[in-house]
């Protein structure tokens, strides 16, 4: 006769654990926060992510919903109401990366290639609306593509936007001599708190990088906006080692309007500072809540969808 239950099997901190597998392509995506938590090509990793016996660390590979970087002491309004947001940034007093980076998504469908997830966000303190949000990640031929689909299914308007934080690696034990091109005009600059207090062209400066070089000892949590599109009206940002492989593509679609790069030099693990890349699609701006740069408002019914890729070569 059993004397009970045996020892329980331990939950891992990022929950089940979502491998797709195509060819010498391998990436894992997490239940918790719908998370790119590792992608592989043959034996070369190309993110900075983390491990299956850890939670997330400084955002690394998580979907930043329903509004990516910093709303103004977690405070603003919308539609003649005034809302507040719980301040998860204490140090800085702003609410950051939305509501959705530690909850259970559930699975929608699945294939060795293919895995899409879904969330419904109740309406809450802070944020009073009912949206369903819905991510697909698909392995091709071609690499990775991420897709984010949110619908407002509340009975009126919500604000909304979109981002996410992946951490690249070109196999280089700093950042500083990775190659960096992003085309881009401006950047937003910030105030104490990381919050944005006008833009500044980046030709000629530092912050220029629509010609690739090294990004150097130059810490960066910068937000590129006036993003210059292909003739194809897509963004193309690249981050490759200075011996020129690997070479990795991020081609935003038309929703990203904005890209926030953080070299990691604030992280709490000194071991883990400017050892990756986080290179951050977003739809709008930071405290986009407030200042409206990028924000969508979605009406009843109403759905979006942002869409970025990787591809590596070399």
């Amino acid at each position: 006769m059993s004397d009970g239950p045996g020892p329980a099997t331990a939950v891992l901190p990022s929950g089940e654990q979502y491998v797709l597998e195509l060819g010498a392509q391998r990436a894992v995506v997490t239940e918790v926060g719908a998370t790119l938590r590792a992608y592989a090509v043959g034996d070369r990793e190309v993110l900075d992510g983390f491990p299956p016996d850890q939670m997330s660390s400084g955002g690394r590979g998580q979907l930043l919903l329903p509004w990516p970087n910093r709303v103004d002491g977690g405070r603003y309004t919308f539609d003649g109401a005034t809302h507040q947001l719980p301040l998860n940034e204490p140090e800085k007093q702003n609410a950051i990366h939305g509501l959705t980076r530690w909850r259970s998504w559930r699975l929608v469908a699945r294939a060795p290639a293919r895995v899409a997830l879904g969330l419904l966000l109740h309406p809450q303190p802070g944020y009073p609306f009912t949206l369903a949000l819905e991510v697909v990640y698909t392995l091709s031929p071609e690499g990775l593509e991420v897709g984010t689909t949110a619908r407002n299914l509340g009975a009126r308007p919500l604000p909304f936007g979109a981002g996410q934080h992946p951490y690249f690696t070109v196999g280089l034990p700093r950042v500083d001599a990775a190659l960096l091109h992003l085309p881009a005009r401006t950047r937003l600059l910030v105030d104490s708190r990381s919050l944005p207090r006008g833009a500044a062209p980046v030709a000629g400066t530092e912050y220029d990088f629509n010609a690739a070089r090294p990004v150097g000892p130059l810490a960066l949590d910068t937000c590129f906006a006036d993003l210059v599109p292909d003739d194809h009206g897509r963004v193309r940002v690249n981050l490759a080692h200075p011996g020129g492989a690997p070479r990795l593509t991020l081609t935003l679609d038309a929703a990203y309007q904005f890209v926030q790069v953080f070299t990691g030099d604030t992280l709490a693990d000194p071991a883990a500072r400017r050892r990756g890349l986080a290179i951050e699609p977003m739809t709008c701006a930071p405290d986009a809540f407030n200042n409206g740069k990028g924000l969508r408002i979605l009406a009843p019914g109403e759905r979006f969808t942002a869409r970025w890729s990787l591809a590596v070569s070399g």
